[in-house]
């Protein structure tokens, strides 16, 4: 209660205003974070990096600028990141413990709440599409296995052959885990997942995330992003919320949903503020990151790391990590367009820093 008390006073504290477009549209995306080591980041490897998110940013971006859905604009940002090697979601996933690449997704439509997630798939090419199929084409939530990828056939997806997914940076990954008895923390120096949200010009929210899941990883594990309300979440009322990171812990906090929750409380009650003293937008800024970087310190005080994004009504886009880094970019009707990669290298009139 204290936590929420001293949240509620710092909303009221006057910050810098966001620049009010109407109509308003605004992305975001991330490509994974983790502990990233600028010493080891070659000017290539980050041309490398920044081409593919500018190019998945773009793409979402020309959706939402021309009024398209921002459902159509999270998925269009994620299946290029799917289509890329460098992240850890479809072709460039990483291996299991024995030696497949198993895919997980999920999106959510802030309008209605629908959803669809699909888990342990290996045969689908881009898995956020078959995740948006369920969420439409089905009376279900989330399909896992061979379920899920009988049920892509039966909906047309053409089955994908495993060494497709497959590349050496990610092999040779599970082979030093292996060979040195390592954890898939200690050979992945991020958690590759994808994901986008997004705002578009109607008012409407969407979110989506996309990933392979940690190195090494048996039984069957499934970490956070294919589950609606920990890795993904998006409701018109509060936000949109793609995480990344060590999945056990965002499931345990429930991540996206409680972002959603909490910016929910404060965006709604107005009983917050006196009458004619409404938050401004900048206010609203203000209070979206300190909710977002609330919510990540209760994963970092549990032991986990990681990040999310968040866009909100108000046409915030918000990073939040613990880690050194995240590959992230955003984009805006306001006029922000930027990619990065380590911590404090936004724009500073772009957001408050977190």
């Amino acid at each position: 209660m204290k936590k929420l008390l001293a949240l509620m006073a710092l909303a009221l504290m006057s910050q810098p205003a966001f620049a009010d477009e109407a109509p308003k549209w605004s992305l975001a995306i991330h490509g994974g974070a983790g502990t990233l080591d600028p010493k080891q980041m070659t000017p290539e490897k980050r041309a490398a990096y920044e081409a593919d998110l500018q190019r998945a940013l773009d793409a979402g971006a020309k959706i939402l600028a021309e009024g398209g859905d921002a459902m159509d604009a999270v998925k269009a940002a994620i299946v290029i990141m799917e289509d890329s090697p460098l992240f850890n979601a479809g072709k460039g996933a990483v291996f299991t413990w024995d030696g497949t690449n198993e895919l997980d997704a999920s999106i959510m439509d802030g309008r209605d709440r629908s959803a669809g997630a699909v888990a342990g798939v290996k045969t689908v090419k881009n898995p956020i599409l078959l995740a948006d199929t369920v969420r439409t084409q089905s009376e279900h939530v989330f399909l896992v296995g061979k379920g899920a990828e009988d049920f892509a056939v039966s909906k047309g997806f053409a089955v994908t052959p495993p060494e497709y997914f497959a590349t050496p940076a990610r092999r040779e990954a599970l082979e030093r885990l292996k060979a040195e008895k390592l954890s898939a923390l200690d050979v992945d120096h991020k958690f590759g997942t994808v994901g986008a949200v997004a705002l578009d010009q109607k008012g409407n929210m969407a979110a989506g995330t996309s990933t392979g899941g940690m190195t090494g990883k048996r039984w069957g594990r499934v970490g956070d992003a294919p589950m609606i309300g920990a890795g993904t979440y998006a409701d018109n009322r509060a936000c949109a919320v793609s995480a990344t990171g060590w999945g056990e812990y965002f499931i345990r906090v429930g991540v996206a949903h409680e972002i959603c929750a909490r910016l929910r409380v404060l965006q709604g009650a107005n009983w917050l503020f006196p009458k004619g003293a409404e938050p401004e937008q900048g206010d609203r800024t203000y209070q979206s990151q300190a909710v977002a970087d609330a919510v990540m310190a209760d994963v970092e005080e549990l032991g986990g790391d990681g990040g999310v994004i968040v866009v909100t009504p108000s046409g915030e886009a918000i990073f939040s990590f613990n880690t050194t880094g995240m590959y992230r970019g955003r984009a805006t009707s306001a006029g922000v367009n930027e990619v990065a990669i380590f911590g404090g290298e936004e724009k500073a009139s772009a957001t408050p820093d977190h």
